[in-house]
C-alpha cells in the first residue's frame, strides 16, 4: 500500500505544557517552532509513524526572563541540545478515535520512552482542495528522567517547581501531494 505523508501546519498546531508551580498553580509554556511528521499506509492512523522535532530556543511561557531561565544550563540547555524529539515506536487503536502512541522522547540528548494518548478529531477537506486531520494529544513525563533537576525549596518546606509535566498539543496535519505516475 502507498504510504502518505502528513505534516503539520504551523498555524494550527501547538505544542503546550505544563508544570506545578509553588505547589499551588501550574505555568504553561510552549514550543513555537516545532514541526510534526505522520506517515501512514494509505489513510489509517491506527498504523501511523509519527516523528516530531522541537527548537528548543522557541520555547515561550509568556515572560522573557523565566524563558531566558529555560534555554539554559538549568533546564534545557538549549545551546548544547538545540532540539527535542520523539519518534515513535508503536501505536494502539483503543476505539474509532482513540490512540495511545509510545515513543522514544530525546531531550538533553537522553531518550526515554513515553506513552501518549491521542485523539482524532476527524479528516475533511480544506477550502483549497488538500486534506486536513486534527488531533488533541495528552501525556505526562517526569522532568527528572531527563536531566532536569533544578528546583528550590520554599520557606513554608514546599518546593517551586513540580517533578510532573503534562503534555498537551493540538495538531492539525495536512495530507502531502501524493505523485502520481504519467
Amino acid at each position: 500500500m502507498e504510504q502518505t505523508k502528513w505534516l503539520s501546519d504551523p498555524t494550527h498546531s501547538e505544542l503546550g505544557f505544563k508544570i506545578r508551580h509553588l505547589m499551588i498553580s501550574n505555568v504553561t509554556g510552549s514550543f513555537r517552532d516545532f514541526q510534526v511528521e505522520v506517515t501512514t499506509p494509505g489513510d489509517d492512523f491506527s498504523k501511523a509513524q509519527v516523528r516530531l522535532t522541537a527548537r528548543m530556543d522557541s520555547v515561550s511561557t509568556n515572560n522573557e526572563q523565566r524563558d531566558a531561565h529555560l534555554r539554559n544550563a538549568d533546564f534545557f540547555e538549549a545551546e548544547t541540545y538545540p532540539e527535542l524529539t520523539f519518534v515513535s515506536t508503536d501505536i494502539t487503536q483503543e476505539d474509532a478515535d482513540t490512540f495511545t502512541l509510545k515513543g522514544n522522547l530525546t531531550l538533553k540528548g537522553i531518550s526515554h520512552p513515553v506513552q501518549l494518548k491521542v485523539e482524532h478529531n476527524g479528516t475533511t477537506k480544506d477550502p483549497w482542495g488538500g486534506e486536513r486531520a486534527g488531533f488533541f494529544v495528552t501525556g505526562k513525563i517526569e522532568r527528572s528522567q531527563w536531566g532536569i533537576n533544578f528546583n528550590s525549596v520554599l520557606e513554608t518546606g514546599g518546593i517551586a517547581l513540580g517533578e510532573e509535566v503534562k503534555i498537551q498539543s493540538e495538531l492539525e496535519l495536512v495530507k502531502q501531494a501524493v505523485a502520481v505516475p504519467a
